[in-house]
């Protein structure tokens, strides 16, 4: 599978006009905010949701000055929502950095997230562009009803197949979603067409949230500890799976584990070994491909073009990738 910088390459030079223009779309003559986004920026990740947005464009008719635009919108937008995560779930640290409010504290993160909305509102606004405002405003709605419905699942761990993936649908899909609908409207696209790619879009972010899943259960060797969601109580995948198929007592057993001594490394093990010889991984594996071929069949009813290819590296990137 090529590299991330391989896959970009036909829209490297777009990327980089886009990252002067995003780092510009942040200025703010308050130094102490300039110094935050500045970090900000300096340690933003690997641009696969501009890359969305870029491939998405050109494959739609062309990439034009809304499609900068758009793509600032939404990196402004779930900047915002990653500040104020970090808040929320008390983290120290994001991407091997600290965090926003592990440096500057929780009062004055929460206040760089405001800004960094409403730097992102007005951006489209002062652009007329309405159309990429409701699409990304809709996803960061749905981010937040996601987040809140896990939370109030997590009490109880009640969390059947049906939930799960309306959790991760709103949580995880509806942005990179909201990529794919929003390159498409910002390149002139019709309405059916920007649906198509909001389709492809959500199949690909709900492949990614499931490959995700997996690291937990040490599926690659990745240097990651393993267990983070079982310590948060998040009911994965293949963990839903293997209480689907256990036995009553041990089903109590191993809720008892999760709810009650996620803290303790032992149980840790011993959750993701029943998982593991359940056969909960193969079971997530088989659905994580069952939507990257539905992304697949999606882009097949696009002609063939550098940007579809693109896109398909993109989807194989997300699902082969071992971090």
């Amino acid at each position: 599978m090529p590299g991330l910088n391989e896959i970009k390459q036909p829209i490297s030079a777009e990327l980089d006009a886009f990252e002067k223009k995003f780092k510009a779309s942040m200025h703010s003559s308050v130094p102490l905010l300039d110094r935050i986004t500045h970090y900000i920026v300096k340690r933003k990740g690997k641009q696969i949701r501009p890359m969305f947005v870029f491939f998405s464009a050109s494959l739609c008719g062309g990439i034009t000055e809304a499609t900068h635009r758009g793509a600032a919108l939404v990196e402004l937008l779930h900047t915002a929502t990653l500040v104020h995560d970090d808040v929320v779930d008390n983290s120290y640290e994001r991407r091997g950095f600290f965090s926003v409010n592990a440096l500057w504290k929780n009062k004055i993160a929460v206040l760089v997230g405001d800004y960094l909305l409403s730097k992102g509102l007005l951006l489209s606004i002062n652009n007329g562009d309405f159309d990429l405002l409701k699409i990304v405003s809709q996803a960061v709605e749905q981010m937040s009803e996601g987040e809140l419905l896990q939370i109030e699942k997590a009490r109880h761990l009640d969390i059947d197949e049906k939930v799960y993936y309306e959790v991760i649908r709103q949580k995880t899909a509806s942005l990179i979603a909201s990529c794919c609908s929003c390159g498409a409207a910002s390149a002139g696209a019709d309405a059916e067409t920007i649906e198509r790619m909001r389709l492809f879009g959500e199949n690909i972010g709900l492949a990614f949230q499931i490959k995700d899943d997996l690291f937990d259960f040490g599926t690659d060797d990745i240097g990651k500890p393993l267990g983070i969601d079982i310590k948060e109580k998040k009911m994965t995948l293949p963990l839903i799976y293997a209480l689907s198929k256990a036995g009553g007592s041990e089903k109590r057993h191993i809720i008892n584990l999760v709810k009650n001594h996620n803290e303790k490394p032992d149980k840790i093990s011993e959750v993701i070994g029943f998982v593991r010889n359940s056969g909960g991984l193969d079971y997530a594996c088989a659905q994580m491909l069952r939507y990257q071929d539905q992304a697949f069949e999606i882009l097949k009813t696009f002609p063939d073009h550098s940007s579809r290819t693109g896109l398909e590296q993109l989807v194989r990137f997300t699902t082969e990738r071992k971090k």
